[in-house]
């Protein structure tokens, strides 16, 4: 257990992991990809007080796991893993909303999305 938390800028994950929900709240905001997104996936967007919070509670937790495997690469020096790591899952997802007929749009942008994730982690371990 002590590589998973020896090292970790645990101040990184949690800025990580808050930064990236953020970006996810304007990333899926008809401000930018929300409403095509919501066709591409046949969902209806709503307002804030209509948000899903267990679906809300699993984006943060996930992100939060995501971040701290950020962290744990960074002090192994192992970036590339969690790149890897990244696009192997962001591949997964997208090859999951092809057999759930997601929209392209729809795959592109939730791929996407966790591409800048990670580069937000990554920055917020640099910094922190």
């Amino acid at each position: 257990m002590e590589e998973l938390t020896s090292g970790v800028s645990w101040v990184g994950v949690v800025v990580g992991a808050v930064a990236a929900f953020l970006i996810g709240w304007v990333w899926y905001s008809p401000k930018l990809f929300g409403t095509k997104w919501a066709q591409g996936v046949g969902v209806d967007l709503g307002s804030a007080s209509e948000m899903p919070v267990g679906a809300m509670l699993s984006q943060l937790i996930g992100l939060f796991l995501m971040s701290w495997f950020v962290g744990v690469t960074a002090v192994a020096n192992a970036l590339l893993t969690v790149i890897l790591a990244t696009a192997a899952f962001a591949v997964l997802a997208y090859s999951g909303g092809m057999f759930a007929k997601k929209s392209a749009y729809a795959r592109g942008v939730e791929a996407g999305y966790l591409a800048v994730c990670l580069v937000v982690m990554i920055v917020a371990q640099g910094i922190f």
